[in-house]
């Protein structure tokens, strides 16, 4: 893939009409705050296991006879890491087993080629995997529980999705509160197959591959960008 960039010398870096809260009946008054509160844990404890893509560069191909490449090079952030760093939760011995565990399970993992602690919560990713996806069926980027850019085909429909991992409003603005909003980065899918729908914000022909190439490019400028969808129909 000529053009993967990677990031290799990359620097981390309905409305309510107003109403008085004294109108309201007592119970729905405090009634509020600690909805909220219980908002707030719920988002926590749904990201604290979760790996963050902070800068990247993710290049997929799907050809029409099903075959696939899945390239990811970047970098990403162990939320709960992270958050313990970022509150001094936790003493230098235990960041170093913390890593130490993070690096055996990613060993486990052999389309990581590199998986590297940079600090602070982040690491250096380089993850590729290929293969026929009409065999796999699903392909994703890292883990079935850490699902955030996948690859699905539809064994009925002759349908493959591309798409990447959604979360809900109250969980990016929480992820944004505590430093990791800023999430910036460029994912590619390169087919010659009818495209059914997609968000792309552009798109590309590649004259040069061949009849029927196209790219379809998302620029992810922060957290709160669209999550990236395209139907491919392979039959």
């Amino acid at each position: 893939m000529s053009r993967f960039r990677g990031y290799r010398d990359g620097a981390i870096g309905g409305n309510m009409a107003y109403m008085p809260t004294r109108t309201l009946p007592r119970w729905r008054a405090w009634r509020r705050p600690f909805g909220r509160i219980a908002t707030i844990i719920v988002a926590l404890v749904v990201i604290s296991g979760c790996y963050m893509p902070m800068r990247f560069d993710a290049e997929i191909e799907i050809t029409r006879t099903g075959h696939f490449s899945f390239i990811f090079d970047g970098y990403l952030a162990k939320v709960q890491l992270y958050d313990d760093l970022r509150q001094n939760k936790i003493t230098p011995t235990q960041e170093k087993e913390e890593i130490e565990k993070i690096r055996k399970d990613m060993a486990r993992d052999k389309s990581a080629s590199e998986f590297s602690y940079l600090r602070k919560g982040y690491f250096r990713v380089h993850w590729e995997r290929k293969g026929d996806l009409l065999a796999s069926k699903t392909v994703i980027f890292m883990r079935r529980n850490e699902h955030m850019l996948g690859i699905s085909y539809n064994n009925e429909t002759g349908r493959a999705a591309v798409s990447g991992r959604s979360l809900k409003r109250d969980t990016r603005k929480k992820l944004d509160e505590i430093g990791l909003g800023g999430a910036n980065g460029e994912i590619r899918v390169i087919s010659d197959a009818p495209v059914l729908r997609h968000n792309a914000t552009t798109v590309k022909k590649l004259r040069s591959r061949g009849a029927g190439f196209k790219m379809y490019i998302w620029k992810i400028k922060n957290i709160y960008a669209p999550t990236p969808s395209i139907i491919i129909a392979l039959r």
